[in-house]
């Protein structure tokens, strides 16, 4: 008996010891990897620096070095920082003030939010608000009249499908087209268009829509909801809910149920220490932001076309450091305006709980991607099409809704139907993952080396998929594959391959998770509260 003791604490710490020895050889090689590609990022960015767009004068370093502002989305946030601090600052103090001094619920502070939120869309949109309420009070009437029809959700989803795609195709709606007695408030169309923040908007009344029509019906709300009665389905707390300033332009996504339960009740999961930390963490994101945009210059090279000049291992350096450059970006927008919707009492759901360079399959990217947005999607797209009974299917009607709500671009369309191609037999391994059952320790290892060998495949496979959406476009994939199919492309290849490999295997390593954060991840990695 004892000796049999015995030898089973000396498996366990020969087992010890061998994971130590694999993180030790893991952590080395992630080492050697982020050196090499730092440097090799240093030498790209100062030998083409002449040739790429974007680049402004910047202020780190002495000399100062030149700052990659190539990005109109990163640029144009950078540089309203102040005044968008200065408005939701003035914004979440009154809110607070009378929240306490008037003690108003959920009616009274719709009305508050609603008069703030009008004074933030005049500025950004001007007269074009009155598109918004017009189209916005038609989805409320057909939500009331059609709420109990069987035929509701179709009604509801053609209605906010048509206005998605018309406010594209019409670019806004020019007031001139409807008479010239209009054609002067063109003149007073704001300073952003108004048709780009209405996609969030659509997500918002179909949101409104449907908790209105499980309202009627048996809960079907998440558990750490109150479910709303339907007296507080009211067109001022609807309109609040649509425009509520501190989410309004970017999000994060959150349900009806859940915005007006916190009207009524402020949430109380964040403490005053714990919010003022979370606002401290994402100026730290910020500074890292800044010292990359001054380092590496990896979306100018994106926007310039300038990667066409480049080795494929070259290509394959932008094209990681444009990922990571794209989720410190929309990180620091997420964040900054959660940060301020948290300071007036209402929590919205984190969109980057995990860093990118932390997830290995496509299932986790893209639930830790743009995470309320998924959340919005199983709540109101997926379980409404049949759930995991139908995953295959759904998937392909999901990721198309995904690229044509964000825009109608061809590139957004190849980048859902590649991604819905590489999602396919992640599907099919996993299901046969789950039946299987190891019946030793070399069927183990055999299992976690396949695990390994396909979250890199993955890996890669995602990295094509978004260079094709968001960098080259559908025209450049047949010149991307042909480059890396070359002699020089295949090596580069092997070695992305291994890199993944390294990566996903040490994210599946329960002594080296820290919040499940794989060695890969530390370079952006930052904490979530």
């Amino acid at each position: 008996m004892n000796t049999n003791k015995n030898n089973s604490k000396s498996k366990s710490r020969l087992k010890q010891k061998q994971n130590k020895v694999e993180l030790l050889l893991l952590l080395l090689y992630a080492i050697g990897f982020y050196t090499f590609c730092i440097r090799r990022s240093l030498h790209l960015s100062r030998d083409h620096f002449s040739k790429l767009r974007g680049l402004r004068d910047g202020w780190l370093f002495s000399p100062p070095r030149l700052n990659d502002v190539s990005d109109a989305q990163w640029r144009n946030f950078r540089s309203n920082l102040p005044i968008l601090s200065l408005v939701f600052g003035i914004f979440t103090l009154l809110a607070n003030i009378c929240r306490k001094l008037f003690h108003l619920r959920a009616r009274g502070m719709s009305i508050l939010w609603l008069f703030l939120s009008l004074i933030y869309l005049s500025y950004l949109h001007g007269a074009c608000i009155l598109f918004i309420f017009l189209i916005a009070s038609a989805n409320f009437l057909l939500v009331k009249i059609f709420a109990q029809a069987k035929y509701f959700t179709f009604l509801l989803w053609i209605f906010n499908l048509v206005f998605l795609f018309c406010n594209r195709i019409y670019e806004g709606y020019p007031f001139s087209k409807f008479g010239e007695q209009w054609e002067y408030l063109d003149n007073f169309r704001g300073t952003f268009r108004w048709h780009i923040c209405f996609n969030f908007v659509v997500l918002r009344m179909i949101s409104f829509g449907y908790d209105y029509h499980w309202a009627h019906q048996d809960s079907r709300f998440d558990k750490e909801e109150r479910n709303v009665h339907l007296n507080g389905y009211t067109f001022t707390t609807y309109l609040s809910y649509l425009v509520y300033a501190p989410l309004y332009i970017a999000g994060p996504i959150m349900s009806f149920n859940s915005f007006v339960s916190q009207l009524d009740v402020p949430q109380t999961r964040y403490s005053r220490i714990e919010v003022t930390l979370y606002g401290l963490r994402w100026v730290f994101g910020l500074c890292l932001m800044e010292l990359m945009t001054h380092l590496f210059y990896f979306n100018a090279f994106a926007v310039s076309a300038s990667w066409k000049m480049l080795s494929p291992m070259d290509i394959f350096i932008i094209g990681y450091g444009v990922i990571n450059f794209m989720w410190l970006k929309f990180f620091l927008i997420w964040r900054y305006f959660r940060f301020w919707s948290l300071i007036a009492g209402i929590e919205a759901p984190e969109n980057m709980p995990k860093c990118v360079n932390n997830c290995h399959n496509l299932e986790s990217f893209w639930k830790n991607w743009h995470a309320s947005f998924n959340k919005w999607i199983v709540r109101y797209l997926y379980i409404p099409l049949g759930g995991s009974q139908r995953k295959l299917l759904n998937i392909w009607v999901i990721f198309t809704f995904v690229a044509v709500w964000h825009d109608l671009e061809w590139k957004l369309l190849s980048w859902a139907w590649l991604t819905c191609l590489f999602f396919v037999p992640e599907l099919l391994v996993k299901s046969a993952a789950n039946a299987f059952e190891a019946r030793g320790a070399l069927d183990g290892f055999i299992f976690h080396e396949l695990r390994a060998a396909g979250g890199a495949i993955t890996i890669t496979c995602l990295m094509v998929a978004n260079l094709v959406g968001y960098v080259i476009g559908p025209s450049g994939f047949s010149w991307l594959i042909s480059q890396f199919l070359g002699k020089e492309g295949l090596s580069v290849l092997g070695f992305m391959f291994l890199t993944f490999y390294v990566g996903t295997k040490d994210a599946m390593k329960p002594i080296a998770s820290v919040h499940n954060a794989s060695i890969f991840g530390p370079m952006i990695w930052l904490p979530v509260a």
